[in-house]
């Protein structure tokens, strides 16, 4: 018998502040850095609940320089397509500290090599970053334009930090990690 999924908000470090994360049977479905506060769970269902308490960990030790990425598992069910192949390849293949070209990425994938507009590739991996469902878990803030650091759904200022937190980008002298 299958539990519902379960919806709640973890403090964080981050420019936004908190996060909001949906997680089911299978792993987490949903990461929103500006999601619905008011209708996240908090007392004891979220609390006394063996997922929950999964996802605060890996983030809590993540913030706090603990351990190199989230090792957490994912709910692919709100992905397809090109989409899915795409999310999958940026999980499985692009580590913590490290970074990819939009560009690079569709390569990795194989989900453009029929594409009739090559050109136009990198901007449709931009949109299923903007499109990724569970940020953070699958690192979209890795993935950045051949010029520079490209876009972010969540705000360049959340890129900037996790990559400073990942070592990608120097620290500025007001940046500071999780205590």
């Amino acid at each position: 018998m299958r539990s519902e999924p379960v919806k709640f908000t973890v403090q964080t470090p981050l420019p936004c502040g908190p996060v909001d994360v949906t997680v089911t049977d299978v792993g987490v479905a949903r990461l929103s850095f500006f999601g619905d506060r008011e209708r996240a769970v908090t007392g004891p269902a979220a609390g006394d609940d063996p997922r929950v308490a999964r996802v605060r960990a890996a983030l809590a030790d993540y913030f706090a320089g603990r351990t190199r990425g989230l090792d957490l598992p994912v709910d692919w069910r709100h992905t397809s397509g090109p989409q899915r192949e795409v999310l999958r390849t940026l999980h499985a293949q692009v580590g913590f500290g490290e970074t990819v070209t939009y560009g690079d990425l569709a390569r990795r994938s194989g989900a453009f090599e029929d594409d009739p507009e090559p050109a136009m590739v990198p901007r449709t991996v931009g949109t299923i970053m903007g499109s990724n469902p569970v940020p953070l878990v699958v690192p979209c803030h890795r993935v950045v334009a051949s010029n520079g650091l490209g876009g972010f759904t969540g705000g360049l200022a959340i890129k900037q930090w996790l990559l400073t937190l990942e070592g990608v980008l120097a620290p500025t002298l007001d940046w500071s990690p999780a205590d």
